[in-house]
């Protein structure tokens, strides 16, 4: 098989060493890795083949994402973070042995109403400042005691909860939520979920009985200023492409769509097979570094779907076929997403399919 000019190589290695170093930061705490959207754009079964016997759970947003790692053999616990919204689907979690997230009165009702084979076991949500999903903590004591007596249920209820404001350590929102969770949870013997990844990291009072790492377990830093190298944490993700065509350009010529970057002097540009159309932002700036041959070098003009173009004034040497690294070993994609005024998620979560996916 030819590789693709545009691929994504996953190192499984690095995999293994970020859920490590969640086992270093809470090692009393059972792990649900989060894996949904694709594994954050990492392919949801691969992730899941690899993590399965290192970890405790695994954690999806949707029923349909835990049916295909059910048809793909993984047969440890899963946890659907979005639970269900129809009864029609209670009868998918028990044939497919999923466990639910109970966050709505609505959903109750429908447990309430259900007559089912086996009992269904249930993570009970409490909204304590994320105003997402959750049930409200007015509304917790009874809403509890109504679950605890529907006959569908298993009575190992577990609890949880999710902190918007986790990854800014200097917002004191983190700890007001973990306290109303403490209050509202207090005496009752069920498992407690806390932690996503940057709480594991900033907020060692949240790494309860289950910790729920996401961004960490792919090697991005969580926290709103914080890096991957000062947490430890290795990419799983390296996004690389090569250089298919070289161009002289003269001082004053535009290029690219827009003409909006132009030559202060006689340069080299380098056009490099990768654009929107595989998942690279569009709205990167000029500037943006990119890697050859561990040199940085910066993007010079806009992001077409199937092409970027580079200043190659620092590499005059590079030859068509060279090797590109958009994010990656050597070069995060916190930074890029920096230079594209948005999140790491994006960008993982970005890539498309025709981009080729390789497993190392």
């Amino acid at each position: 098989m030819i590789q693709a000019a545009a691929h994504v190589k996953l190192n499984m290695q690095a995999l293994r060493h970020n859920v490590d170093r969640v086992r270093e930061y809470a090692p009393e705490s059972k792990v649900m890795a989060v894996i949904k959207a694709n594994a954050y754009g990492h392919g949801m079964v691969t992730i899941a083949q690899h993590l399965s016997s290192n970890v405790d759970a695994l954690a999806v947003a949707r029923i349909d994402e835990a049916v295909r790692l059910r048809a793909a053999n993984i047969t440890g616990r899963i946890l659907v973070l979005q639970g269900f919204t129809q009864a029609e689907e209670l009868d998918v979690f028990l044939q497919y042995q999923l466990d639910a997230v109970v966050h709505s009165e609505q959903q109750i009702q429908i447990l309430e109403a259900a007559s089912l084979d086996s009992q269904l076991s249930v993570f009970f949500k409490v909204d304590t400042g994320m105003n997402r999903l959750g049930v409200l903590p007015k509304q917790f004591s009874k809403l509890l005691l109504r679950l605890q007596q529907c006959a569908s249920v298993n009575p190992s209820i577990s609890f949880m909860t999710h902190f918007s404001n986790a990854d800014d350590i200097q917002d004191n929102k983190t700890a007001q939520q973990l306290a109303l969770f403490e209050q509202l949870t207090k005496g009752y013997g069920g498992d407690k979920s806390c932690a996503n990844s940057a709480a594991i990291v900033a907020w060692p009072e949240a790494r309860t009985d289950w910790v729920r790492p996401g961004l960490m377990l792919y090697g991005v830093s969580p926290l709103l200023h914080g890096t991957a190298k000062s947490l430890d944490l290795k990419p799983v993700m390296s996004l690389y492409s090569r250089i298919i065509a070289l161009k002289q350009v003269t001082k004053g010529e535009a290029v690219g769509y827009g003409s909006g970057w132009v030559a202060e002097k006689e340069m080299l540009i380098g056009v490099v097979s990768i654009g929107y159309g595989d998942g690279y932002p569009r709205y990167a700036k000029n500037g943006t570094p990119v890697l050859i041959a561990n040199t940085r070098v910066p993007l010079a003009g806009r992001v077409s779907m199937d092409m970027l173009t580079i200043d190659l004034s620092t590499c005059p040497k590079t030859k068509i076929g060279d090797k590109v690294t958009l994010w990656g070993e050597g070069l995060s994609v916190e930074e890029i997403a920096s230079y594209s005024g948005t999140i790491p998620y994006t960008l993982l979560c970005g890539i498309t399919r025709r981009v080729q996916v390789i497993s190392i």
